[in-house]
């Protein structure tokens, strides 16, 4: 080990004397160089609970080779290549490798796609590095560094304090304590266990108020988190669309099974010989699995998150894309999302409503020296006027809470101490006993009362958002701010801030409600000043229920009401989990728009979590999805985007269900009434491989309108209709083709062969123009791309059996009497599609509980 390289701490570093510390990480407190930093990264690895995968795209590779069936296509080639018969040894394998090849490329390009948008918002951290302060992504944190910390910060790893003011965490993930723990810079005693840590922050907590440095003493897997992170990494529930796509896998693997066994019992049965009867079998169920449905699924979510990029919503769990088109309830707060966010400080006025320099400095006191993350209303108070605190020194602070909904600090200037108080008006007037005007205190009678409860109202009325400023003096010895001072204050007034509505607001709304989200406003304003902003955009209410009144009831009651109210007000952040569960327990798909340290919870609940990109760490962390901008217009667009890639995965598995299943259905009936194989072992695979390659454009592909217009969820009875109405089409037809080849033209073996696989491969692909769209396929344009590929597949079908290649497949050329024929049928067989659609969507697809259509 070199001189320089640091050595592994002690797991419990919060015993050691912090000069060790130092020692042993060979460091200092102005850090790292980034020469060291870099080297250590190297050593110790990604600060991650899950280290990285090396070599992900030949791990991709080999995964493949898991799939059953392609073991049994790799063992039937085997055989083949024993028996003698090179050429289907040759051409099986070929087919095989393609096929897996095609999979591995698509999916890897699509992953890392995602990865790329996904470390575009990664939470980063302050670290000193060559003594200065810089952002690197928490990943990259090292031991040994020197980390700077602020409310609202995500802890990156585990470390000893260096320094701390007023410095509290909520480390619930890691010690189930409820309330937020003051840290403090101290060396502690040699019998301390992690919970009474209390000069250590760990991984995976977060930051409440105050600011702090640590050294970095571990990090990853050797985190007090990285200890438990199995646990806590455990997968997360599948979501109804990873449910849909495995019922759907399901009902086509038995199918699959079934219509393979029978194929092979039946060729068996006519002494058909047995190798060729197995290679047909497989390659039969090779034709009905839809093998390329990860590839399309994976594919098309990364195309649907990269656009959704562009959109300015970046998505960090691909899942999410589908979950965001499904959204049918929206819950937000209002700052920010129908405002714009740019609060000015407009009155500051004491009991009797005249404006008052006094109310104004207690507000600038309390917001100038609170440590904790700032609201935009203490940005407001400190823009409004310069005030002179030199001569103020502060002493402690009460930090803010979402149950107090208050924030209190100690200050002194010459021989006053006092406690300034800042919080939510009518919990401040509850604690005052006195009020000030004009430098006079008066006991606060219920006449006084009634007149201040009067003026708060009608601030909030006139669109006003209102905090009460208190204060109260203490003695001089009075060493701490606790919760417990703040009582018997002396309300001085309130201070009023104004938060004009955005212009695009109402737009956004409407869009949204045209487009069957419902948005619900859930805030810790007033339903005064909330009612004044709605009313401003447009937008209805039909029932408030405020934080009180939520609390007075259970989880049954909340969920009879949840429904109609449309307006949370004064509402804690336990509150706004309820209400998103609630929606939930009423099969409503929910999203959450949330920025604050106290949003995590409501982000993990929602089925759609969604930040900005200028929220804290750990509102960040939480969610599916980040905006690059805190507007609704934003979201829709990603909302549009959402239902544009669950459209395109459908357009997949509708051709799934209906012309492949119909193609391989009639290859099984076929074995009942032609003499020898409908197609060769060999010939189905590469059929089966022409038709994947059309689908692969099909993540590109433009969605109708209508479709964007409203939610979707997945429903199997839908599909399994669907499969049931337009596969036998395909089959009648595929029957249709045998009856031509027989006694049309007196087709031997290998000109049926080529005829069916032409007849097959036409059909099959083209049949995507008629699915696509729920309306007439001329009107509904498609992607170039898709229109290319389709055309070219067929075309190479076509001219395959003039090529050497198509001799060695066992094809021959036909007469162009065939083609004529072909192509008349073809556009039967897409009409007849087309008017079972029409007639499907307009009896059936009503009376299923699920999409409307397939795109």
């Amino acid at each position: 080990m070199s001189e320089s390289e640091p050595t592994e701490v002690e797991a419990a570093f919060w015993r050691q004397p912090l000069p060790n510390l130092f020692h042993a990480l060979h460091t200092s407190p102005r850090g790292l160089t980034t020469e060291e930093a870099a080297s250590r990264l190297t050593s110790f690895g990604l600060n991650a609970l899950r280290p990285a995968l090396r070599g992900t795209l030949l791990r991709l590779f080999l995964s493949r080779f898991r799939n059953p069936l392609v073991i049994i296509l790799l063992v039937a080639s085997a055989i083949s290549a024993v028996t003698g018969d090179r050429a289907s040894f040759l051409i099986i394998s070929a087919m095989v490798l393609m096929s897996v090849a095609l999979d591995t490329v698509q999916e890897y390009r699509a992953g890392q796609a995602a990865e790329r948008l996904k470390r575009s918002v990664a939470v980063r951290a302050t670290v000193l590095r060559d003594g200065r302060p810089r952002d690197i992504p928490i990943f990259e944190v090292v031991p040994g560094d020197t980390v700077l910390l602020a409310a609202g910060d995500s802890v990156p790893a585990d470390g000893r304090l260096i320094e701390a003011l007023d410095f509290f965490v909520n480390q619930a993930l890691l010690t189930g304590e409820p309330y937020p723990v003051e840290k403090h810079a101290i060396e502690l005693s040699d019998k301390a266990d992690l919970d009474a840590a209390d000069n250590a922050a760990f991984m995976g907590t977060s930051v409440i108020s105050g600011k702090a440095t640590i050294l970095v003493c571990r990090t990853g897997l050797g985190t007090a988190l990285g200890e438990i992170a199995d646990s806590l990494a455990s997968k997360a529930p599948p979501t109804s669309f990873e449910r849909g796509t495995r019922q759907f896998g399901l009902l086509i693997m038995r199918l699959t099974v079934f219509l393979a066994l029978f194929a092979l019992f039946v060729n068996t049965a006519f002494h058909r010989p047995l190798l060729e009867s197995f290679l047909f079998a497989v390659a039969l169920a090779v034709g009905l699995t839809p093998e390329l449905l990860p590839m399309i699924v994976s594919v098309t979510l990364a195309r649907g998150a990269i656009r959704m990029a562009r959109k300015k919503v970046i998505v960090k769990r691909l899942a999410s894309v589908q979950n965001l088109g499904s959204m049918d309830v929206l819950c937000t707060d209002k700052t920010g999302t129908l405002t714009e966010a740019r609060i000015r400080l407009e009155h500051h006025v004491d009991p009797m409503g005249r404006e008052s320099e006094r109310v104004l400095e207690l507000a600038y006191l309390n917001s100038h020296f609170e440590t904790g993350l700032k609201s935009p209303l203490d940005d407001a108070i400190l823009s409004h006027q310069e005030i002179n605190v030199s001569a103020w020194r502060k002493i402690d602070e009460a930090p803010f809470d979402f149950e107090r909904r208050r924030v209190s600090v100690l200050v002194e200037k010459n021989d006053r101490r006092l406690l300034v108080v800042k919080g939510a008006p009518e919990d401040v007037l509850r604690l005052a006993v006195a009020y000030e005007a004009d430098g006079i205190q008066t006991p606060f009678d219920a006449p006084a009362r009634s007149r201040a409860g009067a003026l708060c109202d009608e601030l909030g009325q006139n669109g006003f958002r209102v905090l009460g400023i208190a204060w109260r003096r203490v003695p001089l010895d009075h060493p701490h701010a606790v919760v417990g001072d703040e009582t018997e204050l002396v309300f001085a007034g309130f201070a009023a801030f104004l938060d004009p509505p955005k212009e695009t607001a109402a737009r956004a709304v409407g869009d949204l409600a045209k487009s069957g989200v419902a948005v619900k406003i859930v805030t810790g304003d007033n339903d005064l000043v909330t009612r004044h902003v709605c009313a401003q955009i447009g937008l209805p209410v039909n029932k408030v229920l405020t934080g009180a009144e939520i609390q007075r009831m259970d989880d049954f009651a909340l969920q009879a009401l949840v429904e109609e109210a449309n307006l949370f007000c004064r509402v804690t952040p336990t509150q706004k989990n309820r209400i998103i569960l609630a929606l939930k327990a009423r099969q409503h798909v929910v999203g959450f728009l949330g920025d604050g340290i106290n949003d995590a919870p409501s982000l993990h609940s929602a089925d759609v979590g969604i930040s900005v990109d200028g929220a804290v760490d750990v509102a960040k962390d939480a969610a599916d999805m980040i905006l690059l901008e805190r507007d609704l217009d934003v979201l829709y667009e990603g909302i549009r985007e959402g239902r544009r890639t669950f459209g395109n995965v459908l357009k997949y598995i509708m051709m799934g269900t209906s012309s492949n299943f119909g193609n391989m259905f009639s290859m099984a009936g076929a074995t009942l009434i032609i003499p020898f194989l409908p197609m060769l072992p060999v010939q189905i695979l590469l059929n089966n491989f022409l038709y994947d390659l059309s689908e692969v454009p099909i993540p590109l592909d433009n969605v109708d309108e209508s479709y964007l217009s409203r939610p979707h969820e997945w429903d199997m009875a839908f599909i399994r209709n669907f499969m049931m109405v337009i596969g036998p089409i395909s089959s009648l037809f595929d029957f249709l083709t045998f009856y031509v080849m027989l006694h049309v033209f007196h087709a031997g073996e290998e000109m049926f062969h080529t005829g069916w696989f032409i007849e097959s491969i036409a059909t099959q692909v083209l049949v995507i123009f008629v699915i696509r769209t729920r309306f007439n396929p001329l009107t509904s344009r498609p992607h170039p791309l898709l229109v290319g590929t389709s055309l070219a597949v067929v075309a190479v079908a076509a001219l395959l059996p003039l090529t050497p290649i198509g001799a060695t497949l066992g094809f021959v050329a036909l007469p162009m009497d065939f083609f004529a024929i072909l192509m008349a049928m073809v556009v039967v067989y897409l009409m007849a599609v087309e008017g079972v659609k029409r007639w499907f969507y307009r009896r059936l697809a009503g009376r299923t509980a699920g999409i409307p259509s397939p795109i």
